[in-house]
């Protein structure tokens, strides 16, 4: 399987490390987290990856180069141009995940523990074209789920604010993790191009398919700004 790992971002919440820096390449106890993450994804049998830079990009390939890319096949999708998102990024990096096989898309700032081999097996018994790893914890937003686990909203915990596909009858509320398990199927499907969120489109096709949540209990860090690193030093060594 391949993953696509989401590594263009500006990283704000990270300055002053980003601001001369790819949040990609942020350390945890020594180690930068797209290490700790291709790492943690060949210890599933990963070993062919695609990775989106944009944000100090040249020193994400440098950084690679200088460690025979971690014994691992690398193909880079270069959005030094414009920043694209997740959807645009996606949408850029077709020609690298569009082979027929399922793939999985994981974000360079999360640390986890989760079984990403019960994830896929999950994934390919439901035979969507999208599963969303999810968990119980604290989040600004929420995906919402019926009793099937299948996405039926999404919430604003600050503010309210809800889009539902259908009146919300109790919906199981849930933190995406960041992890996503696709088949490539998916490409048909997105209607947006340029730069935009996947989720926005998570959240239209929500109305007219069906999109499942894989729960988890896994340990997982938004390694997303200092506090965070340091919360996540605890636990991953």
């Amino acid at each position: 399987m391949k993953a696509l790992i989401f590594a263009a971002g500006k990283g704000t919440r990270l300055k002053p490390f980003t601001d001369h820096h790819p949040k990609a390449l942020a350390k945890v106890n020594e180690i930068p987290l797209l290490e700790r993450n291709i790492t943690y994804l060949k210890s599933f049998g990963i070993k062919d990856f695609v990775i989106n830079i944009h944000h100090f990009g040249d020193q994400i390939v440098d950084f690679l180069n200088k460690n025979n890319n971690f014994g691992c096949r690398i193909e880079i999708s270069d959005e030094t141009n414009e920043l694209l998102e997740t959807g645009g990024g996606l949408i850029f990096a077709r020609k690298f995940l569009d082979h027929g096989e399922d793939f999985l898309i994981m974000n360079a700032d999360i640390l986890t523990d989760l079984n990403i081999n019960e994830l896929v097996a999950y994934h390919k018994k439901i035979k969507d074209f999208a599963t969303l790893a999810v968990s119980d914890r604290e989040s600004s937003r929420k995906l919402l789920f019926n009793d099937d686990m299948v996405l039926r909203g999404w919430l604003n915990v600050q503010t309210g604010e809800q889009r539902l596909a259908e009146f919300n009858k109790g919906f199981k509320a849930l933190a995406f993790s960041g992890i996503h398990c696709i088949n490539p199927t998916i490409f048909e499907k997105i209607k947006r191009t340029g730069k935009f969120s996947v989720m926005e489109e998570y959240l239209d096709l929500m109305q007219t398919e069906h999109i499942h949540g894989f729960v988890h209990n896994s340990i997982l860090i938004d390694v997303g700004r200092p506090s965070s690193v340091t919360e996540a030093e605890k636990h991953f060594k």
